[in-house]
């Protein structure tokens, strides 16, 4: 069952309880559905990740919790996903959703230089942040919808194939008459 995929990468939830930066949700984080695996709960996850993971602000992980305690979705799930964009991939996928951006306002794009400083990272985010925040939001909307469908299409597929295979397994051994 795909249950089993996702505990194999899924932290353990007493790491998670324990992080510091998620304390202030208090018992909260306790609730027991928040844990769960199933189909409902990490589709739900996948596409809150997905969504914050796309958005440029500090502190995703937590916007990512407080968005999935309400929606009921798994926990660990949702604030992993959030790590897609690291600090290694944030270039790349920043700049991509900021030249989304101004593909859809029309608008004249920067080049990438070659070297990335400080210093043009401020000055692109004063002079350029509107296409930057529509690509980053309708980029994580599409992600969102697209994970969410994946992860239950992936879902359904997967305990289809396993109910044909047990199917299988007793037509196998069912014993002659």
């Amino acid at each position: 069952m795909p249950r089993r995929f996702f505990k194999r990468y899924m932290p353990h939830p007493d790491r998670i309880k324990a992080n510091k930066s998620l304390r202030f949700l208090g018992a909260l984080i306790h609730d027991p559905n928040l844990w769960h695996l199933n189909r409902h709960s990490v589709a739900r996850a996948v596409a809150i990740g997905l969504f914050w993971a796309m958005i440029p602000m500090p502190m995703q992980m937590v916007a990512a919790a407080l968005v999935a305690i309400p929606a009921r979705a798994n926990l660990p799930i949702s604030v992993g996903l959030v790590w897609l964009t690291n600090p290694i991939t944030m270039p790349p996928v920043f700049y991509c959703s900021y030249k989304f951006g101004a593909w859809m306002t029309n608008t004249p794009t920067l080049r990438m230089p070659d070297e990335i400083t400080l210093s043009w990272v401020g000055h692109m985010l004063q002079t350029h942040w509107q296409p930057l925040l529509l690509g980053s939001f309708v980029l994580g909307l599409l992600f969102a919808v697209l994970g969410y469908l994946a992860t239950n299409s992936y879902w359904h597929w997967w305990v289809r194939r396993s109910w044909r295979k047990r199917q299988e397994q007793r037509r196998n051994n069912k014993p002659d008459n």
